[in-house]
């Protein structure tokens, strides 16, 4: 705590925007990490059951399946089994449809959380050429200057710097885990969706 409040009255104004982002960061972070997990995109237990059902011809007890357990792809199933009558090509076009709305959904908050990731170091240089300038100007109206105070005014003003490069780099690494980890979801999603044309054609 000691250290977070020296930090406070070391850093400026700009160290208020910065905690804002570390924390707004953090609870993307933990909601990605929570919505992300397989099982909350599409849950290989729920699809296959409906894989199940559909090769039984159950074509109802399926959709009723798929409302009980909403998911990202059982969404997207649930629009093939609703228009299972239609052909082919118009079943892949609807499927297709249908993952193409739920991508927005998948992708919520990475924008915000890349955004952190490449505004905090400017935030924290800002905050350090403000230092600086402060310090330049008290320097200059001064007669007389020495190290000590030199060093300890430019130490001060490179403390932003330094939490926006710490903010920074750990929220850049969980962005691209998170767009890599959206795109393998996106391509399974895809790889289902074929798959339930092929079984609903043969239902």
């Amino acid at each position: 705590m000691a250290f977070i409040t020296n930090l406070i009255d070391k850093g400026g104004l700009l160290i208020y925007p910065l905690f804002f982002l570390l924390a707004w960061g953090l609870v993307i972070i933990v909601i990605k990490s929570f919505s992300l997990r397989y099982r909350r995109v599409i849950n290989a237990k729920v699809v296959e059951r409906i894989e199940q059902l559909v090769l039984e011809k159950k074509i109802p007890e399926a959709t009723a399946y798929c409302k009980q357990h909403p998911t990202p792809m059982s969404r997207v199933v649930l629009a093939g089994l609703l228009n299972y009558e239609k052909s082919e090509a118009e079943l892949k076009e609807i499927l297709e449809e249908a993952g193409r709305q739920e991508v927005p959904g998948i992708r919520r908050h990475l924008t915000a959380l890349g955004t952190i990731a490449s505004v905090a170091p400017l935030l924290g240089l800002l905050g350090t050429v403000l230092g600086m300038i402060a310090v330049f100007s008290t320097i200059s109206s001064q007669s007389s200057v020495n190290a000590g105070m030199l060093a300890g005014g430019i130490s001060e003003a490179l403390i932003t710097t330094a939490f926006g490069m710490v903010i920074a780099m750990p929220t850049l690494a969980f962005y691209n885990f998170f767009i890599s980890r959206v795109q393998v979801l996106i391509i399974e999603m895809e790889r289902i969706s074929l798959h339930m044309v092929a079984l609903l054609k043969r239902a």
